[in-house]
């Protein structure tokens, strides 16, 4: 896993697999990350996640609050066709966004500086 800061913006990019046992890991990480920076948003980069299960969506939603509560939003991007179901059947896109690329959910998101 990568964290990069770029604006209001913290970019996760998670590889292998999002599952119970890396879950928690992965949480501690981000969580460390984001409590230290002055971010607002949070974007997901899952497009080297090559299997996600319900601890994965578990995760995604407990940034969110995080997110929120300074005012921000989460994002997706790169979620392969599995991880889409699964994000759908969830109920996960009512509250966080999912997007092709980085510049869509960066437009999507008011510009929070999310490119290179």
């Amino acid at each position: 896993m990568e964290v990069k800061f770029q604006g209001q913006t913290m970019r996760a990019e998670i590889g292998g697999e999002l599952d119970h046992h890396r879950a928690e890991g992965i949480r501690a990480k981000l969580d460390g990350a984001f409590d230290k920076s002055a971010c607002r948003h949070i974007v997901f980069d899952f497009s080297k996640v090559t299997f996600m299960d319900s601890s994965g969506i578990g995760m995604v939603i407990g940034r969110y609050k995080k997110a929120e509560e300074r005012g921000g939003k989460c994002a997706i991007v790169g979620m392969n066709g599995e991880m889409t179901r699964l994000y759908k059947i969830s109920g996960l896109q009512k509250i966080v966004g999912s997007y092709a690329s980085l510049d869509e959910a960066e437009r999507a998101m008011g510009g929070g500086g999310l490119g290179e």
